[in-house]
């Protein structure tokens, strides 16, 4: 929030609009499935009573857990999306994985011999 400038419209993410939307949407939502399963059949009147008390609770729970994820956001720094990622490769190589291998290993040799190699056996 203390890069916006005032005039400006805000993001979706800092904007109240967009919890308050979501929020609304899960309290109809909870209004209508209480207003018809809360009476019991068709031939009962319509809990109306429930269906707000229910729509009520649905509405503050859902804008509480809005704000605290919109609260709990933070941009990532800008040094975490830079690297090469991560090596998987078990071959040993002499870059050390910053731009690229030196030697081409497809001769299928390495340096290292295998555990289960032709030389060991197995019990």
């Amino acid at each position: 929030m203390a890069d916006q400038q005032p005039g400006k419209p805000r993001k979706l993410r800092t904007s109240v609009k967009g919890p308050l939307m979501f929020s609304a949407f899960w309290a109809v939502l909870a209004f209508v499935s209480v207003l018809i399963f809360a009476s019991g059949g068709s031939a009962k009147a319509p809990r109306f009573d429930l269906a707000f008390t229910g729509a009520g609770i649905a509405f503050i729970v859902t804008l509480v857990i809005a704000a605290m994820l919109s609260m709990s956001y933070k941009e990532n720094a800008e040094h975490l999306g830079k690297g090469s990622g991560i090596n998987l490769s078990s071959d040993k190589k002499t870059s050390h994985g910053f731009g690229g291998s030196s030697q081409d290993h497809t001769g299928g040799s390495s340096e290292t011999p295998d555990a289960d190699g032709p030389g060991t056996s197995r019990s």
